[in-house]
């Protein structure tokens, strides 16, 4: 990859990379983060790094352990919702995962600030 890369550098010297369509100049950026990515987990002997892109089509997924036997990791949002008397309601969306006990609180306030109350849990 960094081979193609360099390359791709060498030609844009010559020829400006605005010749690139739009998805192909975004697709050039994401390979490019993708390479950076790599390689720092190879010099640091890891496999984990922060924001890692698992696609070059869908960069902004990311990886959840979930640790079930079916599937232990997951990709896609994660969505926090809310039932109250049947009505969904929209908590928070997110590309990261994040722990559901975290936004206990704002989900409480959100409904106190919707209704005037708090509801029996």
């Amino acid at each position: 990859m960094a081979r193609n890369l360099r390359i791709i550098a060498e030609l844009a010297q010559r020829q400006p990379l605005s010749l690139l369509s739009r998805k192909q100049d975004w697709d050039l950026l994401v390979i490019q983060e993708l390479y950076r990515q790599q390689r720092a987990m190879y010099e640091r002997r890891t496999h984990r790094i922060e924001d890692r892109i698992v696609s070059i089509s869908q960069p902004h997924l990311r990886p959840m352990v979930r640790g079930k036997a079916s599937a232990p990791v997951e990709f896609g949002a994660k969505v926090s919702v809310s039932m109250i008397k049947s009505y969904a309601f929209w908590e928070r969306l997110s590309w990261d995962g994040f722990h559901e006990g975290v936004t206990l609180i704002e989900t409480l306030e959100a409904c106190r600030k919707h209704f005037g109350c708090f509801f029996n849990l």
